[in-house]
């Protein structure tokens, strides 16, 4: 399985479990919430560093 399929089943599991918990619009600010909480809180030399590794992921 490839880690971007991983990635996907875990937030498909992620997601089932909140809304379960804590309802639709909850879980799915959840969701949305905490990656760009997590981003927001990089430094510029990390954020420039993950713009590089998905470029380089993509091909470009």
């Amino acid at each position: 399985m490839s880690k971007g399929a991983k990635i996907a089943v875990g937030a498909v599991v992620a997601a089932i479990v909140l809304y379960s918990l804590l309802g639709f619009w909850a879980g799915l600010a959840v969701l949305i919430g905490v990656p760009v909480v997590a981003y927001l809180l990089l430094d510029s030399s990390q954020k420039r560093r993950l713009r590089g590794m998905s470029r380089k992921q993509l091909g470009r």
